[in-house]
């Protein structure tokens, strides 16, 4: 019998993703749980593993290929397993349950389970027996076998897939189909309309990776659906690089060194407490305000493939080691690109620190549907007033950007007159800290 197994959503909405490795080719033994494919999203690179002990039918798609969520990914032959055997054996277990999530080996998610030709798709519930009543027919019908590749062209070509013959292997359609049948209807084959270059052209194209493209969209979501406003201001922080070398100066015997991040981070959490919109996101289509009593800062982290944003949970419980210690264990896993969905999830509100590459002021994008995003930049001496004297102190930039439709300008004001108060007083932000070292 033979299996269909589609890329599953390994991540809350998940839309597709890109083929980056293959770990099996056709005609090689599988046991469950073996990974099958090495998948890039739009924020981790993952291992799907395989749901059913068997033989490798068929791959779908190549290497660099993106493929949607629910389409296929390989064609399982399992031995020793009747149509009628496989349909009663799939839909009663636990593994294959849509939507369920399966650990198998350090592996993720699985995705959902197609009986090749004449079986019937499986979903968690019952209904998979009576699908696979339908005639196998209607059933090519309404799912036909095509690459990711020739169902995007034909959703541009406005080609109706299911009037195409494939010429694929089991009858799955190609790019090839697709444009062949748009010839005949007169479509125009889909050609870039840039102008090509010349090889000795002095310019490289290459292809986007999943993360600039996702951070393309979000970028645009941001600017479009929020209304951004932004406010910076500079605060004098001498004690607090004091106090952070002498909490460095007793670390030595230590692994752990203290950046000013985390400092920046437990300012914000407590500020937070104060000032709720700030920590809220706004719900128009429910006419509704959503107000967070948690607070999980999301640290926006540079990488050779882009900007992420993995979260600190709970940052007003935690000590100033226990963020700095996540931050050096987040800050690895997104350069080693072993971040999972599970590290992005639920941020209330957002930090970026480009002080460390030698940024002053910016305005940073929020990182939408959160309320509102602070920017840290770098330390700097300059002349500022004490006591009506004029010394040398230490001063940090920051840079706020929030959306002016949950926040305004006097309560944005007061939340960053609170973050600057604590900075400038270590101490004062100390004595509100929770958490055990």
């Amino acid at each position: 019998m033979r299996y269909i197994f589609k890329f599953p959503d390994i991540g809350e909405g998940l839309e597709e993703g890109k083929i980056v490795e293959w770990y099996v080719e056709k005609g090689q033994t599988i046991s469950s749980g073996d990974p099958l494919v090495k998948m890039e999203t739009d924020k981790v690179v993952t291992d799907i593993p395989s749901p059913k002990s068997g033989v490798i039918a068929q791959r779908f798609g190549g290497l660099g290929d993106i493929v949607k969520v629910g389409n296929a990914l390989v064609e399982i032959e399992i031995e020793g397993v009747s149509g009628a055997e496989a349909v009663a054996e799939a839909a009663t277990t636990p593994a294959l349950a849509s939507n369920q999530q399966v650990e198998e080996k350090g592996f993720g998610v699985v995705g959902t389970i197609e009986v090749a030709g004449d079986g019937a798709y499986l979903p968690a519930s019952g209904e998979g027996m009576q699908a696979a009543a339908q005639p196998v027919q209607e059933q090519k019908r309404s799912k036909v076998l095509a690459t990711p590749v020739a169902r995007a062209m034909a959703k541009e070509l406005g080609v109706d897939i299911n009037q195409v013959t494939g010429s694929g292997p089991a009858g799955r359609v190609t790019r090839k189909d697709i444009e062949g049948y748009g010839r005949k209807k007169d479509y125009a084959a889909p050609v870039s309309t840039s102008p090509q270059p010349p090889a000795t052209a002095r310019i490289e194209i290459k292809p986007l990776s999943m993360i600039r493209r996702t951070i393309a969209k979000n970028m645009i979501r941001s600017k479009q659906n929020a209304a951004h406003m932004s406010v910076m201001d500079e605060v004098e922080v001498s004690a607090l690089v004091e106090a952070r070398k002498s909490l460095n100066q007793k670390l030595e015997a230590t692994q752990d060194k203290l950046s000013f991040l985390p400092f920046v981070i437990k300012a914000v959490a407590q500020a937070l407490k104060s000032h709720p919109s700030l920590n809220s996101e706004i719900d128009l289509e429910g006419d509704r305000m959503i107000y967070k009593h948690y607070y999980n800062i999301g640290i926006a982290v540079d990488t050779d493939d882009g900007l992420v944003a993995p979260v600190i949970r709970d940052a007003d419980r935690k000590s100033l080691l226990q963020i700095s210690r996540e931050l050096k264990s987040i800050s690895e896993k997104a350069r080693d690109r072993k971040l999972t969905p599970d590290d992005f999830k639920d941020g209330t509100f957002s930090i970026t620190s480009y002080g460390s590459i030698g940024g002053y002021f910016a305005v940073p994008v929020i990182n939408y549907p959160q309320a509102a995003i602070l920017g840290i930049g770098k330390i700097v001496e300059k002349p500022v007033v004490k006591d009506k004297q004029v010394v040398v102190g230490n001063v940090m930039p920051i840079s706020m950007s929030v959306d002016h439709r949950i926040v305004d300008g006097g309560e944005v004001a007061r939340f960053l007159n609170e973050v600057l108060d604590y900075l400038n007083n270590p101490l004062y932000l100390m004595l509100q800290m929770g958490g055990s070292q």
